[in-house]
């Protein structure tokens, strides 16, 4: 956990990072284990001569899956949950969904569940990655830090767009012309 410097879309700055500290633990060492090991392999292809004639190049083709292999496990390093008043970023592995704060109801930990999932209005929710049972204190810690700018955030009233006449996001009644008859 800790403050950010820029929220989405350049807005406020959010209040609350959260990021997952086992997860990324066992990321990295497995990313440094097939990284070893594809290396180790390679250096080894040209030991012994089994009739199969191996170049440096297929050498160097074997460490280089090893690295790619490794880009596997470090997609676990990105799940991350951004707080603020904005409202609340959860970043899992592939996408990162902005909710604003209108929509957010809780955070909540499912009965058996291994991460925590953001309640959303309509009965939906969003899986949160960066909150972890497994990281104990910390999820706990997190939860805890959650609510309490849920309810600094939740208690503020919205602010109304800036719209002057003649912006294009005015909301002022235009009068339409009618449709012409071809």
């Amino acid at each position: 956990m800790g403050t950010g410097h820029s929220a989405p879309g350049g807005a406020a700055t959010e209040d609350l990072i959260v990021r997952p500290i086992r997860m990324r633990i066992y990321a990295t060492a497995i990313a440094v284990v097939l990284i070893i090991a594809f290396a180790v392999f390679g250096a080894l292809l040209k030991i012994e001569d089994t009739g199969v004639y191996y170049r440096t190049v297929d050498q160097f083709a074997v460490a280089l899956i090893g690295v790619f292999l490794a880009c596997g496990p470090l997609l676990l390093l990105r799940p991350r949950m951004r707080v603020g008043a904005f409202g609340v970023a959860v970043r899992n592995v592939f996408s990162e969904h902005v909710y604003e704060w209108d929509l957010v109801h809780s955070l909540d930990f499912p009965e058996g569940a291994a991460w925590a999932r953001l309640e959303l209005a309509g009965d939906e929710y969003m899986p949160v990655l960066a909150v972890q049972i497994n990281d104990r204190m910390h999820a706990v810690e997190a939860v805890r830090a959650f609510r309490t700018r849920a309810a600094q955030y939740q208690s503020q009233p919205a602010a109304e767009p800036d719209t002057r006449p003649g912006d294009t996001g005015s909301r002022e009644a235009k009068p339409q012309d009618p449709p012409a008859d071809d």
